[in-house]
């Protein structure tokens, strides 16, 4: 049986590894920058709470995307939160990516419903098959094929003629 001291070094160098991995996949979930460090922290913590269980596991990333998924899910919808969001993103300079392209994106991810944006973000975007999708968010198969058939139908028409950019890039 492994001592406290352990499984707290052990969760800790996992936390560091995968802590901007789960920021993003949750950035690109609620498109807001604040609620996505929320999201990561309340994973982390729930992850923490059940590490001594996961850790013995080989699914410890499909779990934290499990709970990320599923925490946001239910943020959505208890609407409890009191956070307004910003229009304004801190001003981040990458060499050799479009930010006008990456932001035109996040914006028409943030205009689909929360579980739609879920989908494209698992299945687009952290390349999930249909039944891994389908597992993690706890639907069926058939339900992420049509989330996810109505999500990019709607993200099309947003997107308008920055769809070709965006298959160019």
């Amino acid at each position: 049986m492994k001592n406290r001291g352990n499984e707290h070094l052990e969760y800790r160098q996992w936390a560091e590894a995968r802590a901007a991995h789960l920021f993003r996949i949750a950035y690109l979930v609620c498109g807001d920058w604040h609620e996505a460090e929320d999201l990561a922290q309340d994973t982390l913590a729930k992850l923490f709470v059940a590490w001594h269980r996961v850790e013995r596991s080989d699914t410890v990333d499909a779990y934290a995307r499990q709970t990320l998924i599923n925490t946001f899910l239910s943020h959505r919808r208890l609407k409890r939160s009191s956070e307004i969001p910003s229009e304004q993103l801190p001003d981040c300079g990458v060499a050799g990516v479009d930010l006008d392209l990456r932001m035109t994106l996040v914006n028409a991810l943030r205009q689909l419903p929360p579980r739609g944006r879920a989908v494209i973000v698992l299945r687009y975007l952290e390349d999930h098959s249909i039944e891994s999708a389908a597992a993690l968010m706890g639907v069926s198969p058939g339900a992420i094929k049509s989330l996810g058939t109505r999500a990019l139908a709607q993200l099309r028409e947003q997107l308008g003629t920055d769809h070709e950019r965006l298959l160019q890039a």
